[in-house]
């Protein structure tokens, strides 16, 4: 396919999804569906009008995927509810460590046991395809930041989560293959790679996310005529945060999800207090201020979230397209099949009821949270991450054909089922 023909595709998609989301809300299935149904179309298994070779283009896919996932991160971040209390906390802080953990060794274990995969190549595998995904599961999400839905509340920040805490498995997986040094006895890895990437990288994000947030609420309360660029901000954010933590060896998408929410609960914060000093008139407004459901003044965090929902929804239909144009006929193996089938009927659900033992989550959230662990960009990122750092290519063709039937099932499972499951989920309450 010519380049002016992907311009034809992408921008009468584009202009289609734009003209009709009315009736695309009011479709039984979700736009991702719709974006790997023309993907497919075009692509391989049916038209054959163009080919994305992953491997080849693996440099490229990286960027694109790891750009993705990170908007898609800052973009969760900023929609966590106000204040941050662990007992809200709790549930999914246990599901990115571990059910997370608990789901890389059930697939590590099934992909060596019943696919034969060696042992360094099954545990990368259950790194890449274990975190929970920010940019397709926006179904299933808080929706703005007021929304206090304890469901959509779990899913969006394990997601914010997880997409980080998978990254000390991926290593754990390259270093076994002999890509990564992983120290005496596994040393190096648990103190670098574990311990110190994990609290530099929440550090990182929480130190910026709260001095950006109190940088412009000192520019806009000293100065109220002075403007400022939200989007540039938020972005500028991202940019320094994930550069840092690179730098210094942190994992990033955990730094720029804590900046994140760090730099809206510091704008909260600031509000409600000038709220209390003010008196009556602006503290009738705190409640509004402290859901989330509309600041009376402005804030980064709020000012800076239309312009990334619309930068995710772009990647989400540039990717999903690739995905689609990836896919032959035969690339539904046997082995991939049953590897996906595995993880959302075994390993998602039996992970997250054994994670969540003994906490005080509902059972019926608990059962959703199982079934709506939705797989897609973070996975594909990881995978090219591997690629990018020496992966052997007969592992990586292996891998990249299992992450990418992953990926669209569960493209297709959960968004067929997220409506109707959702809509009866509401009606209960």
């Amino acid at each position: 396919m010519t380049g002016a023909l992907w311009f034809l595709l992408v921008g009468g998609l584009l202009l289609v999804m734009g003209l009709t989301p009315s009736f695309i809300k009011r479709l039984p299935v979700t736009s991702a569906i719709i974006y790997l149904s023309i993907g497919l179309l075009v692509g391989p298994t049916l038209l054959n009008a163009f080919h994305f070779n992953p491997l080849k283009e693996s440099a490229l896919l990286e960027v694109l995927t790891e750009v993705a996932v990170l908007i898609s991160l800052f973009a969760a971040g900023v929609k966590m509810p106000a204040p941050v209390r662990l007992d809200r906390w709790r549930t999914p802080l246990l599901l990115a460590s571990a059910s997370m953990a608990l789901t890389v060794a059930m697939v590590a274990a099934f992909a060596h046991y019943v696919l034969g995969l060696s042992i360094g190549a099954a545990v990368l595998l259950g790194a890449i395809v274990a975190p929970t995904d920010p940019v397709l599961a926006t179904d299933v999400q808080i929706r703005h930041p007021g929304d206090r839905d304890p469901l959509r509340f779990n899913l969006t920040c394990e997601a914010g989560m997880n997409d980080g805490s998978a990254f000390p498995f991926v290593m754990l997986g390259l270093g076994l293959l002999g890509l990564h040094d992983l120290g005496d006895f596994g040393l190096r890895w648990a103190l670098v790679d574990v311990l110190w990437a994990t609290v530099a990288g929440i550090a990182i994000g929480v130190v910026f996310g709260s001095a950006l947030g109190r940088l412009g609420w000192a520019l806009r309360s000293r100065c109220f005529d002075h403007e400022l660029m939200d989007d540039f901000l938020g972005l500028g954010l991202i940019g320094i945060v994930y550069g840092l933590s690179e730098l210094l060896n942190a994992w990033g998408f955990l730094a720029v999800f804590f900046a994140a929410v760090s730099l809206r609960q510091t704008e909260v914060r600031l509000i409600n207090a000038r709220a209390a000093n003010l008196g009556k008139e602006l503290a009738g407004h705190s409640p509004v201020v402290t859901s989330g459901g509309g600041d009376p003044v402005a804030t980064v965090s709020e000012g800076s979230l239309v312009f990334k929902e619309h930068l995710e929804r772009m990647s989400e239909l540039l990717l999903i397209l690739l995905v689609g144009g990836s896919l032959f006929l035969d690339s539904w193996s046997w082995r991939a099949v049953s590897l996906a089938l595995f993880l959302f009927f075994v390993a998602r659900p039996v992970s997250v009821a054994i994670g969540l033992l003994g906490s005080r989550t509902p059972l019926r959230i608990r059962g959703m949270v199982g079934w709506f662990g939705v797989r897609g960009i973070g996975s594909l990122y990881y995978l090219m991450y591997a690629i990018q750092h020496g992966l052997p290519e007969n592992v990586a063709l292996e891998l990249i054909q299992m992450t990418l039937i992953v990926v669209t099932t569960s493209i297709l499972i959960h968004g067929a089922s997220v409506k109707p499951l959702m809509n009866r989920f509401w009606r209960a309450d």
